[in-house]
């Protein structure tokens, strides 16, 4: 029995379905990521949404990649090569999001300063205009410039003999 070169009519359901999974792993992994991201406004809304979306993330992402898998080999031998192609592309599309939904990429958009470098004020490229994060105990003070804290979130230091960890 030779194979059509063109789908069979009773494939649109099932690739509806593959087209959905996939999109629904893709989304649960680039969503969050795209509406957390440095130096772009994020919305509490947004950010709450993003959360959300990030704690179901790893269980629903392999449910949608699992039945993408499915799909891909229930459609697998009704399809012509270039269809199958575009299955394969899916199927690891919804793999590598299902892997990603359970790795803290933040971490690589947010990494935390270990050694920060200071300078005197009088030395600092500043400009005026720009709002600082100011930290003094007893005589000792620093300033954290907005712009690197958006950045990177946390720095660790020690200020006049204490330890702390400045956050935004």
């Amino acid at each position: 029995m030779a194979l059509s070169p063109h789908p069979k009519t009773g494939n649109a359901l099932p690739a509806l379905a593959f087209a959905i999974a996939t999109s629904v792993a893709l989304g649960l992994f680039f969503v969050p990521a795209f509406i957390i991201r440095p130096f772009r406004h994020q919305a509490p809304n947004a950010l709450s949404w993003a959360m959300a979306i990030r704690q179901v993330a790893p269980v629903w992402t392999i449910v949608a990649a699992a039945l993408a898998l499915l799909l891909a080999i229930s459609l697998w031998r009704n399809v012509s090569t270039p269809k199958r192609m575009l299955l394969l592309l899916g199927v690891i599309l919804a793999g590598a999001s299902a892997a990603m939904a359970r790795l803290n990429y933040f971490e690589w958009m947010f990494h935390d300063l270990r050694t920060p470098g200071f300078e005197e004020a009088t030395g600092s490229k500043l400009d005026s205009s720009e709002m600082v994060l100011a930290v003094q105990l007893g005589e000792d003070a620093r300033a954290y410039p907005i712009r690197e804290m958006a950045y990177h979130h946390v720095v660790n230091d020690v200020v006049g003999g204490v330890p702390i960890a400045v956050t935004y």
